[in-house]
């Protein structure tokens, strides 16, 4: 967003055949082991996406792009033309071919780029036309998704695709919440939008005086707003959503402008975001930039210029496991993939 400068920063329970539904225990896992992968770049990597355990994408600054089809022993780099200005903020990719990039910045450096060829050409598909919108995150189910901006005039400018991100529409404003003064989002992982389920999505929003929530269950045609416990007003609040085992899910973010300090900065839900709570302290001070759950367990990993933290208790407790900075991370199966500065890649084995 705007601020993002001051930082340049269920289980469903499965039904079971002729009985009812019953819910499962969350799996257990082995200690993590991180490993240093070579991307192949030297620029910040903000953002990643696992479509499985073997292809990874990662998104960072000066139009960078770096793909894996080997869980990480190799990574190709990559520059996308005309585009080596701006910082990508999100990715999102369906396979080791096709993928979208979103580039951030107030008007036109807010872009979108696909690729269709592992990335050897790129198509804008997004160019945003207001000066004074500035769009931080993307999410999807399939082919459908949303495109979340910092507000404007007390409107959230939302825009929603349904073929891959080829074409954007606008949401309506009336479908959604009033904006607070100055509410946002952070752009700093590319997971303050998140989707879950068939239809629904979630916005992690700051930099008001309180951090909410925006909920919709009908991809994007309608919103609700829940407040979050966590620290308010300007650089503050929700960076980050992650969805768990049943009906776990956090959302994390903190004072990005107090790095040095400790915070509200985790809030959690049992009940499928009916309710929030405030979560664990973080083993380190500042803001988590990214988190995201093992699957199909309660162990959390949450990222941020404070190093790599891990909750094995859906964000009631954390423990550090590194104090290297990572802005962004992905998770597949029992592998993830932390990224950061310098073209940082931390692979972490469960």
């Amino acid at each position: 967003m705007r601020f993002a400068a001051v930082v340049l920063a269920l289980l469903i329970a499965l039904p079971l055949a002729g009985c009812a539904s019953s819910p499962r225990a969350p799996m257990s896992i082995g200690e993590p082991v991180l490993t240093a992968q070579a991307s192949g770049a030297d620029v910040l990597l903000i953002a990643a996406h696992a479509v499985d355990e073997h292809v990874v994408w990662a998104s960072g600054a000066s139009g960078t792009v770096v793909r894996t089809t080997d869980g990480g022993a190799t990574w190709t780099p990559m520059v996308v033309a005309g585009a080596d200005s701006l910082q990508f903020r999100d990715v999102h990719a369906w396979s080791d071919q096709s993928a979208l990039v979103l580039s951030i910045g107030n008007g036109t450096d807010s872009r979108i780029y696909r690729t269709d060829d592992g990335g050897a050409s790129w198509a804008q598909t997004f160019l945003n036309e207001d000066l004074d919108a500035f769009y931080d995150c993307f999410a999807f189910w399939g082919e459908s998704g949303l495109l979340f901006s910092d507000s404007v005039e007390g409107a959230f400018p939302i825009q929603r695709t349904t073929d891959g991100g080829r074409t954007w529409m606008p949401i309506p404003a009336d479908n959604l919440p009033a904006a607070q003064e100055a509410e946002g989002s952070f752009a700093s992982s590319g997971t303050c939008v998140a989707t879950s389920g068939e239809a629904t999505g979630w916005i992690a929003t700051g930099n008001g005086a309180t951090p909410r929530v925006l909920r919709t269950t009908d991809r994007g045609a309608t919103w609700t707003a829940a407040e979050l416990p966590l620290e308010g007003g300007e650089a503050s609040g929700g960076a980050t959503i992650a969805f768990g085992f049943g009906e776990r899910a956090l959302i994390a973010g903190g004072n990005i402008g107090a790095p040095k300090e400790y915070g509200r900065a985790v809030a959690v839900t049992v009940d499928g975001g009916e309710t929030w709570a405030e979560g664990g302290r973080l083993p380190f001070t500042g803001a988590l930039y990214g988190a995201a759950f093992v699957p199909g367990t309660e162990a959390v990993v949450g990222v941020g210029p404070g190093g790599v933290a891990l909750s094995r208790d859906a964000g009631a407790s954390w423990a550090p496991l590194s104090s290297e900075t990572h802005w962004g991370l992905a998770m597949a199966g029992r592998q993830g993939w932390l990224v950061g500065p310098g073209g940082r890649i931390t692979h972490v084995q469960f």
